[in-house]
């Protein structure tokens, strides 16, 4: 085990990605200062509030950081309001170090975080940007897909039959405990997926097969899409949502990358794996 004198800021310690940052970076001797908006302790870290919207929150955040992980805040169509702000003031304030993370379908400069994205390497010498697939995740827990197919048995898209390289959240955290804390800082964006590229219907299928529960995908059209995000997020962010999954149906996301194995030195988990070991 190693230790450090250097203080990593992750930032939404507690979400899907951001508390097993956390863990990983606690496992191997670092110091960490673990945010929420409610300072949930977190094993292994020193828990302080803090809040993207709330700028007084931020110094007490940043005291002490060289460097962090960066979750935007959830449901922000326009993140760069108050991310880059932020980073401004971090900078000013000793950090050096940001790893930021994004959407394998957003590019520097794209929309939302894809902003914040293409102003990083001009505020920190030392940066990365994640950009993982879609996450394994999103079949699990209060998501959508997951309350989808345990309410009606369908995982609904309007992605076709196109395909999405699906990564595990457990590999993007192993990538990003690299991009803190390696020597060399990896300076480029580092899109992320599983071993495999599967349709939703290939996806479904898996599940039914390993669960034993009937599940099957309903194909929706991008209209029908947009309307059922709209119902409960603003029309902009659930048109960007539901355009997504038509870049998808389009062949957008149809692709693998050996980045977690390259970073990590271990292959990235399989679909099947992560069902057995966390669908129910």
């Amino acid at each position: 085990m190693t230790t450090t004198a250097r203080t990593t800021l992750v930032t939404g310690a507690t979400g899907t990605t951001g508390r097993r940052v956390t863990a990983g970076l606690a496992a191997e001797g670092h110091r960490v200062r673990a945010t929420s908006r409610t300072a949930a302790p977190v094993e292994g870290a020193q828990s302080v509030r803090f809040d993207w919207n709330e700028p007084a929150t931020w110094d007490a955040a940043l005291d002490g950081v060289d460097r962090a992980y960066l979750v935007p805040p959830v449901g922000s169509s326009d993140p760069a309001a108050v991310m880059v702000p932020f980073l401004r003031r971090a900078r000013a304030a000793g950090m050096r170090r940001a790893v930021l993370l994004s959407s394998s379908a957003i590019p520097a400069g794209g929309p939302a975080v894809g902003r914040v994205h293409q102003v990083l390497p001009d505020l920190f010498e030392e940066w990365a940007v994640l950009r993982p697939s879609w996450f394994m995740q999103n079949f699990t827990g209060d998501t959508p897909h997951a309350r989808s197919i345990r309410e009606g048995g369908a995982i609904r898209t309007a992605c076709g039959q196109g395909r999405v390289g699906f990564v595990d959240a457990a590999d993007i955290a192993a990538v990003a405990v690299r991009a803190l804390t390696d020597d060399q800082a990896a300076n480029t964006d580092l899109v992320l997926t599983g071993p495999q590229a599967l349709s939703y219907d290939e996806a479904a299928a898996t599940i039914a097969e390993v669960t034993g529960r009937p599940v099957v995908h309903r194909h929706l059209t991008f209209e029908q899409l947009r309307d059922r995000w709209a119902a409960e997020i603003p029309l902009e962010f659930a048109t960007m949502l539901a355009g997504m999954d038509r870049a998808i149906a389009d062949g957008a996301e149809d692709r693998t990358t050996d980045t977690v194995e390259r970073l990590t030195g271990r292959p990235p988990g399989t679909f099947r794996e992560f069902v057995e070991r966390e669908v129910r």
